[in-house]
């Protein structure tokens, strides 16, 4: 018992001596005063241990002294704590409490008029009212946002050109400067005599939040960007301002993320971000329990009536705000002790964005092509970019497979690589690589992506569901394409519905399916029922071709194949039915369908109407993604591919150069798809995970079956190893799917 007393001791005396002093980081002049003053009133209360005040003259310098163990701690804002924690692994351990009804946050809202139409989706082109430059709810969260969620796109991150060509026109005080662009202060008001325009203090009158709400409720500006309680604060005769006197609340309304509107007393659910309070961060080594012991003891006897020092109030000093805010009702420990949890999704996400900096981009991308083609392609491309100024400036770097240029990537040898589906699992998966922006196929609904679907005809007296496939029969767009075989197939392997037996999956189909038509199946050691019901041409020649001699091949003939009743079942994708029928097919055997005689399979057993693809299906196809190295800025990639696809992205455009056409250089879809429309934002899809999606690596994990997977778990392993491969690897090659 003694001994393990005095083991609990030397641990409790060596904690103790591991922070014998907690030395504080002051940023001015007069902080350090404060500091001084709170260290004696601190030291006179016996609070321990003892507090020691250090001069580090701005936060920056603070934040690397505590790295460089000068200091122990400093107070930090939402931006601050983002760059601290990001740079120098700092963490959060005492937060401020401001009053009870938000704790510790306060929340980003942008306001509008109710008379007005602008929605989220609609600011581009609308005048701007801000708070100020670089100022939290005014400028870092709405810019951020709106990089962030792709509707801003900031070439050469240049951020304040990107605002100024964003809005039509903006009030943001401080952005007098001659590098801003002047549209910044185009609707700025300055002093009752119209001197100090678009100063970044109460000189002009639209600065600060009661500012930027003026701006917006004289009708300079149609979108103010404050806090929460801003509009409260400035209308139903709260606020003794002339301007404000006749203001009504329910006159404005607040702009949701997701594109609809609020009451301006929604902010909890409708803002822009939630805006983490300041908090007192240290070293990742210092136990932060300490710190807001001391703090916590300082609080119960400095903070009220009845003592001369006063630990949140700062008037003392001639200042505002020194050490803790003046309007902190309390500190709080901060229990989970990193930056990314204290600042939240919403802020972090922005202040990622923001970070995009001219400053640190490389002069030059690196971009990964595999082919001689697409390396003419890219060079005529890097020079078309170069003409129009677009920056970073493409460099053009060959690699033997896409596989190469994922590990070129993740050694920092090259910087971007254009992939498609199962390679952007290999390069998420193996190499750790991220998705920095993506094709969209579509002009008329901005997808992306395509949905494989399980088509069926509706029949009231055999409703079968996805799990009663077995003994069916089933008809495919043809081996190794995504909607018609390594989609379904994998999904239906994945979930046990189809059982592998050594290794061989075309085997496994044919003994699941009582018979099937799978274009180009028609194969050495592959079974003979996998062919059964393809027809070939008009002269029963080519059967199971993959080619269109062969009826029943590609998505309108695997339909075919359902329609005239060969199969029960055609895998094909969400638009070959509307495709197919109602008068749009006006082949003999389309001539008669109807859309309406037809359903879907959902995974979940239940059938649907085949209007309902987005809700039932097997899988999302995903586009194909441009990847890049996590630590490549995303923000700077798309860009600079937004702003290119101005000028190249249209078949149009008379620049010369076209993006998304490969004729010019004797190939097809050659770095980008030649049926893409444009290149569009992640937004929510950071990751590969989250751009594939679940249901599409379902299918994929099931066509790389257990017993199939070689000791790196690689999908591309599996995938050489099988006869299905060369297909595949050939279709994709092709574009098909």
């Amino acid at each position: 018992m003694k001994s393990s007393r005095n083991v609990f001791c030397l641990l409790f005396f060596h904690a103790a001596l591991s922070l014998e002093r907690i030395r504080w980081c002051t940023v001015s002049k007069q902080e350090l005063s404060k500091c001084n003053d709170m260290s004696k009133a601190f030291g006179g209360a016996g609070i321990l241990p003892p507090l020691e005040c250090t001069e580090g003259g701005s936060a920056a310098n603070c934040t690397q002294m505590i790295k460089d163990d000068l200091a122990d701690a400093v107070t930090l804002d939402g931006r601050l704590i983002y760059q601290a924690g990001k740079e120098h692994g700092l963490k959060p351990v005492v937060g401020e409490v401001y009053d009870q009804e938000i704790g510790t946050s306060y929340y980003a809202v942008a306001v509008v008029r109710k008379s007005s139409n602008i929605t989220i989706n609609s600011l581009k082109g609308v005048s701007s009212c801000h708070t100020g430059i670089n100022r939290t709810a005014g400028w870092d969260v709405p810019v951020g946002y709106l990089i962030d969620s792709g509707r801003l796109a900031a070439m050469g991150c240049d951020l304040p050109k990107a605002v100024s060509e964003y809005f039509n026109a903006s009030c943001v005080p401080g952005a007098n400067d001659v590098n801003y662009p002047k549209s910044l202060c185009q609707l700025c008001k300055g002093d009752s005599t119209g001197q100090n325009k678009c100063e970044r203090n109460s000189r002009e009158q639209y600065y600060d939040y009661s500012g930027a709400f003026r701006c917006l409720a004289e009708g300079a500006g149609e979108v103010a960007f404050v806090k929460h309680s801003t509009v409260p604060e400035n209308t139903d005769g709260r606020s003794l301002s002339s301007w404000a006197q006749r203001l009504r609340s329910q006159d404005f309304q607040l702009l949701c993320r997701n594109g609809n509107t609020a009451d301006v007393t929604e902010w909890r659910t409708c803002h822009l971000a939630r805006i983490p309070a300041r908090a007192v961060v240290v070293r990742p080594d210092t136990d932060g329990t300490i710190v807001f012991q001391l703090l916590n003891q300082g609080q119960q006897r400095f903070n009220g009536v009845g003592t001369k020092f006063q630990m949140f109030d700062s008037a003392t000093y001639g200042a505002q705000n020194l050490l803790f805010r003046d309007s902190t009702a309390e500190l709080i420990a901060v229990t989970a002790q990193n930056y990314q949890t204290w600042l939240g999704d919403e802020y972090l996400h922005a202040m990622q964005a923001l970070s995009c900096n001219p400053n640190t981009l490389p002069e030059s991308l690196n971009w990964c092509v595999v082919s001689t083609e697409e390396i003419w392609k890219c060079g005529e491309m890097a020079v078309a970019f170069k003409k129009k100024n677009l920056k970073p400036s493409i460099q053009c770097i060959s690699a033997k497979t896409k596989e190469q240029c994922m590990e070129m990537i993740q050694k920092k040898e090259s910087d971007v690589v254009v992939l498609g589906g199962a390679d952007i699992y290999t390069a998420g998966k193996t190499y750790g690589l991220v998705p920095a922006a993506g094709e969209s196929y579509s002009a008329d609904d901005n997808s992306n992506a395509y949905y494989a679907v399980a088509v069926v005809k509706r029949n009231l007296s055999n409703a079968f569901t996805v799990s009663d496939l077995k003994g069916k029969k089933s008809c495919h767009t043809g081996l190794g394409r995504n909607a018609g075989w390594n989609i379904p197939i994998g999904m239906l392997i994945k979930r046990g519905i189809i059982k592998t037996r050594d290794c061989s999956i075309p085997q496994a189909v044919s003994e699941f399916f009582s018979a099937s038509c799978v274009p180009s199946a028609q194969q050495d050691n592959y079974p003979p029922k996998l062919c059964q019901l393809c027809i070939g041409d008009n002269s029963g020649n080519n059967k199971c071709s993959a080619s269109s001699q062969e009826r029943y091949y590609n998505y309108s003939g695997a339909f075919r194949c359902l329609a005239q009743g060969s199969g029960d079942v055609a895998f094909v994708k969400h638009s070959t039915v509307f495709e197919n029928t109602d008068g749009k097919n006006t082949d003999s055997w389309a001539q008669n369908l109807k859309s309406s005689d037809f359903q879907l399979l959902c995974l979940n057993g239940a059938r649907a109407e085949v209007t309902q693809f987005a809700e039932c299906h097997l899988a999302r196809v995903p586009a194909q993604a441009i990847m890049v190295h996590p630590d490549t800025s995303v923000f700077a990639l798309y860009g600079l591919l937004d702003k290119a696809q101005v000028y190249f992205g249209n078949s149009s455009n008379v620049n010369g150069f076209k993006m998304f056409d490969s004729s010019a250089f004797q190939g097809k879809n050659l770095i980008f798809k030649d049926s893409a429309v444009e290149i569009v934002p992640v937004e929510e899809r950071r990751t590969y995970v989250e751009w594939l999606g679940s249901e599409y690596i379902e299918s994929l994990e099931g066509m790389q079956t257990p017993q199939c997977s070689g000791a790196g778990n690689k999908i591309r392993q599996y995938l050489l190893m099988t006869t299905v491969i060369p297909l595949l690897i050939l279709c994709q090659m092709q574009g098909l799917d």
